[in-house]
């Protein structure tokens, strides 16, 4: 009988991270944790303080995941590379989604990323306040694209045909006209709904390069 690797913490947050990707979070606990790994639940406790410690290392290798700003690097650059990286790892880990900003507790890897992220901004010439505001308008993006790409019904290609065809039949084309213009729009070959998260990046990014240049303030 082959011997069973000692139990660590790493151990541990990475059996969490698998149960959690097969299962989702709502079914992960200590006890099933616990029994993936063969062990007494009890035993867990000499290594994680319980639940929320056990999400805390979990959520912080999420962050280590993601790509790392490169503070003095081109802010643009670091920051659609951040934010591409991060969507693809909440894809992977959906059930990081809710948790990447409610920890009280970060670990280092998420304590370096927000501060690698603020430094490139900061590097890239904006202002603390202004740093603040392109990090939460970044994120909204990141964070609410994801979600609504998790959301949806259907895949881009035969899924996204079906769904249209469901509606088209549940409502006529002329009760619906701007809808049915779009998703005749939509089911041409090579539109792809998850190309809308770049579309939008590319905006914000405009956007936030002209206010660093043209000052901090918010037009009215």
């Amino acid at each position: 009988m082959a011997k069973r690797a000692p139990l660590t913490r790493d151990a541990i947050v990475a059996a969490g991270i698998g149960l959690a990707d097969h299962d989702g979070l709502a079914r992960l606990s200590m006890r099933s944790l616990a029994t993936a790994l063969g062990v007494e639940a009890m035993s867990l406790y000499h290594h994680v303080r319980d639940k929320d410690d056990l999400l805390d290392g979990m959520v912080d290798v999420v962050f280590g995941l993601m790509h790392l700003p490169e503070v003095g690097g081109d802010w643009r650059d670091q920051m659609r590379a951040r934010a591409e990286s991060a969507r693809e790892v909440l894809k992977a880990h959906p059930w990081a989604l809710g948790l990447v900003d409610s920890r009280s507790h970060p670990g280092p890897a998420t304590l370096v990323h927000h501060d690698a992220v603020l430094g490139c901004l900061r590097a890239g010439g904006f202002s603390v306040p202004m740093a603040g505001h392109a990090f939460a308008l970044l994120d909204a993006h990141l964070y609410g694209f994801v979600t609504q790409e998790l959301a949806l019904p259907f895949d881009d290609g035969d899924d996204l045909a079906a769904v249209a065809a469901d509606v088209g039949a549940a409502m006529p084309v002329d009760v619906l006209p701007h809808l049915a213009e779009f998703m005749h729009h939509a089911l041409r070959p090579g539109y792809r709904f998850g190309a809308e998260f770049g579309y939008g990046l590319e905006l914000i990014l405009e956007a936030l390069e002209a206010r660093r240049t043209g000052g901090d303030a918010p037009r009215r």
